[in-house]
């Protein structure tokens, strides 16, 4: 299947600003519908490539909402995916046609998800339940009391309510306390405002403290003798190495032993991750997801061209563009604090120099941007090269934020 269409991904957030699925979208004009085959090949190409014949849902616990027309509610391709995880999202005019209807009624009770877009509530009544699993609901800030109203009934009901567009955190709030279960918007790359502590935990002190020493080419006894001091960041290293197996079969118990194995570069990769998910700031996981998908992805996308060892560092590049919002404090901040290649801070700062570019597609990605296609063609990737990294880089990371 030769793809000339980019993946693009939104999530949802339930209202502890976890992320609970990913709506994954062909890029394409907004005004204009998909095509059958367009949306066929996505159902395809996402079950290939997240759901494995040995491993099964690579994803864990997030469920995916693809957009659906009438003519693909019985494609072989959703037999591949999980029921309970997939959710098909159509027009609930398209309900009229009675064949639409009957193939609809089909999957739910093969439990796939349905979720229906431009449903006019009232009008569905008590029937919705027997139809739809989710439905999406149009925020708006004005009329707050009619909307609570016209949500109370489904609230009492089994159908979920996913909000859109909500593009604030007082839209966000609002939308939790009418019962909305889920929110699609761009709030992932905005801080939540509040008075959460900013800078660095003890945690990350001493984890900034490893960086330095891993960069400087400390001894493997200064470094061992650090990370001793830290139970917690000690456990976190060997789990990490035996469940990445790198004692190829026998269990790493030793600090030393972990260190020498891993090596200084994986290390400083790892202590990257550690950096930000040791994040105490308040700000929503979600930024913490986003932040590994878009290090991971980055480091896909560079491997082939840059080699592993620089892929390595585009990896740190992608976590670090977004630990000043995970920190709270100003990227400049963050740099002053800890030490970084010039490459890096290229990337950083402008998105330029050799990692600058494979940042700026993973970002991309995420934004759904115009830019994705000639970001990728410079890199000469091909639309399916980064549509299989974007799916790697999300299963790879329900493994280590989990």
């Amino acid at each position: 299947m030769h793809q000339t269409h980019f993946l693009v991904r939104e999530p949802l957030l339930d209202p502890q600003q976890r992320v609970v699925g990913y709506e994954l979208a062909w890029q394409h004009d907004p005004a204009a519908t998909p095509a059958l085959a367009e949306l066929e090949d996505l159902v395809a190409f996402v079950a290939a490539h997240v759901n494995d014949a040995d491993r099964g849902w690579l994803l864990r616990d997030k469920t995916l909402f693809l957009q659906a027309v009438p003519g693909m509610l019985s494609t072989d391709a959703l037999h591949e995916l999980p029921p309970q995880h997939t959710v098909l999202s159509i027009r609930a005019a398209e309900l009229a046609n009675p064949d639409t209807l009957a193939a609809v009624r089909a999957l739910r009770a093969g439990d796939v998800g349905i979720l229906l877009r431009n449903c006019d509530l009232a009008r569905a009544g008590n029937r919705l339940p027997m139809i739809a699993s989710y439905v999406e609901v149009r925020f708006t800030g004005a009329d707050v009391a009619d909307q609570a109203r016209a949500y109370a009934a489904l609230k009492q009901s089994s159908v979920r309510m996913v909000g859109r567009p909500v593009s604030t955190w007082e839209d966000f709030d609002a939308c939790a306390a009418l019962g909305i279960d889920a929110f699609v918007g761009k709030l992932h790359l905005t801080p939540r405002p509040g008075p959460e502590a900013k800078g660095l935990n003890p945690a990350q002190t001493t984890i900034l403290q490893l960086m330095q020493m891993v960069q400087a080419n400390a001894d493997v006894q200064k470094i061992e003798s650090v990370l001793k001091r830290d139970a917690a960041l000690s456990y976190k290293l060997l789990r990490y190495i035996n469940s990445a197996g790198f004692g190829a079969g026998r269990e790493i118990q030793s600090l030393k032993q972990a260190i020498t194995l891993l090596g200084y570069q994986p290390l400083y990769r790892w202590l990257t991750l550690l950096l930000a998910t040791a994040s105490t700031s308040g700000y929503s996981p979600v930024l913490l997801e986003t932040a590994v998908v878009r290090g991971r992805l980055a480091e896909l996308l560079g491997q082939a061209t840059l080699g592993r060892a620089d892929a390595e560092n585009v990896f740190v590049a992608g976590m670090f563009s977004l630990l000043d919002r995970l920190l709270g404090i100003p990227m400049t901040d963050v740099l002053d604090t800890i030490p970084l290649s010039a490459e890096i801070v290229a990337a950083l700062l402008e998105r330029s120099g050799r990692f600058g570019p494979y940042l700026a597609l993973a970002e991309a990605c995420e934004l759904n941007s115009s830019l994705v296609s000639s970001l990728a063609a410079s890199l000469q990737l091909t639309p399916e090269d980064v549509n299989k990294a974007h799916l790697s880089a999300l299963a790879w990371t329900q493994n280590v934020t989990s």
